[in-house]
Parts: C-alpha cells; sequence; structure tokens
C-alpha cells in the first residue's frame, strides 16, 4: 500500500474536527483531576480512622485497575444504576477520577515536603485550619509539583484514543471510522500519529516554559529571603561579639 496524498487531504478535515474533541476532552478531563485530586490529598491529610482507609482504598482500586475498564463500567454498567451519562460525559469523568488518584499523590508530596514548623507558626498564630491550608501550605506545597502536573498532562493527552472505545468521535474515533468507509487506514492513522505527536510537543513546551517560570520565581523568592535576613546571618561574627566594650 501506498501514501495517497488526495486521501490524505480528504481525511485531514475529518481528523481536526476529532483533534477539537481530543483537546476540549484532555482539558476538562485534567480540569477535574487537578480539582478532585486535591481534594482527595487534604481529605487524606486531615481526616483519620474509617473515613481515612475508605478514601485510601477506593483511591488504591481506582490506580490499581485499567482505565478502559473503567471508561466501560460508567458508559455500559452506569446504566442498569438508571444513571445514563452521555458518552463525553462518560469519559470526562473517568479520565478526571482516574488521574486524580495519581494526582493526589503528587500533592501529597508537595504537603509533606513542608517543614513542621509552617503548621506550628499557623497555629502560634492563630489561624484556623482553613486560613493555614489556604494561605500557608497550599501556596508552598502546589507550586514545587506543578512540573510534575505537567507530565500527568502530557500523559492524559496520549490516552484520550481509549474514549474512541465508548463511541466519542474523537482523532482516532475519526480515522477509524474513516479507514473503515473507505477501506484504507495508512494515512488515516499515520495522520492521527502526526498530530499526536504534534500536540505533545506543544505541550511539553507550555510545561518546560512553565518550569523555567517558577524557576525565576524560586530565585527571586530566595533572593527576597536572603536580603531580609539581619546582618550577623550572612557573617560569620558572632553577635555576641558587640556586646563586649
Amino acid at each position: 500500500m501506498t501514501w495517497d496524498n488526495h486521501f490524505a487531504v480528504m481525511v485531514f478535515p475529518y481528523l481536526l474536527k476529532g483533534l477539537q474533541v481530543t483537546i476540549i476532552a484532555t482539558l476538562c478531563s485534567f480540569a477535574l483531576a487537578v480539582c478532585l485530586g486535591l481534594a482527595i490529598a487534604v481529605l487524606e491529610k486531615i481526616t483519620r480512622g474509617p473515613i481515612f482507609f475508605l478514601i485510601s482504598s477506593v483511591t488504591h482500586f481506582i490506580r490499581g485497575t485499567p482505565l478502559l475498564v473503567q471508561l466501560f463500567f460508567l458508559y455500559y454498567l452506569l446504566p442498569y444504576a438508571n444513571i445514563t451519562l452521555p458518552a463525553f460525559g462518560c469519559g470526562i469523568l473517568g479520565f478526571g477520577v482516574h488521574y486524580a488518584t495519581y494526582l493526589s499523590n503528587v500533592y501529597k508530596s508537595g504537603i509533606e515536603a513542608i517543614p513542621v514548623l509552617q503548621w506550628e507558626v499557623s497555629k502560634a498564630c492563630n489561624f484556623s485550619p482553613f486560613q493555614t491550608w489556604r494561605y500557608v501550605i497550599l501556596p508552598q506545597a502546589i507550586r514545587p509539583v506543578l512540573p510534575v502536573l505537567g507530565n500527568y498532562f502530557i500523559a492524559l493527552i496520549k490516552e484520550t484514543p481509549l474514549l474512541s472505545s465508548i463511541s466519542v468521535m474523537e482523532m482516532m474515533g475519526e480515522a477509524s471510522l474513516f479507514g473503515d468507509m473507505h477501506y484504507r487506514y495508512l494515512e488515516p492513522i499515520t495522520m492521527v500519529g502526526v498530530l499526536f505527536l504534534a500536540l505533545g510537543m506543544v505541550a511539553r513546551g507550555c510545561v518546560g516554559s512553565m518550569t523555567r517560570i517558577l524557576g525565576v520565581l524560586r530565585e527571586k523568592d530566595d533572593h527576597s529571603a536572603s536580603s531580609l535576613k539581619g546582618p550577623y546571618e550572612n557573617s560569620k561574627m558572632d553577635p555576641s561579639e558587640n556586646l563586649i566594650s
């Protein structure tokens, strides 16, 4: 089978339509995963006993089962419980919940990196638990893990072809349908691969830019912190020497 430029031109508009679905599904799923993952991480930190065990068990179960099985469960089995969601909604929910369980671990690593002194100072300042999380813990915990979240975003993009298994016509679904109609798959599948490569490169570039910006901000924060040090913190002189007359 040889490459047919005319056929490639024919299939390209269909792939662009699928590309729009892929991008929207990726953004919506990742937004859900980011918010839900943060909620899971905080709940696992503040809960104890049966509630902690329940949350931990559910997240381990979701991480331990294939995403495709979870999509099939939402799309084919929920109607038996009189819960019917559109295919696109099932895809967003499935991807969002699945990736939220992974992002929760990322958030937890950032939270656990916060020194215990930060919690103690917040308590000494009479901050409420909400104020402690909102103004002290989360701003420090989230910034360092943003590049890792970006890597999961790229991974999510590459898994969106699974949506075609539940009738969501993203790029792979459009390519398969067009190939079935014309009994020709070389051009559609190859072009899908190229488009996914381009999409991944754009996402990787955005993640890289974000990482560099965070590095610059961290350097500025370190510089500001060092400029606020006392005169004796930047020198090896013993402050007690000044007390000797």
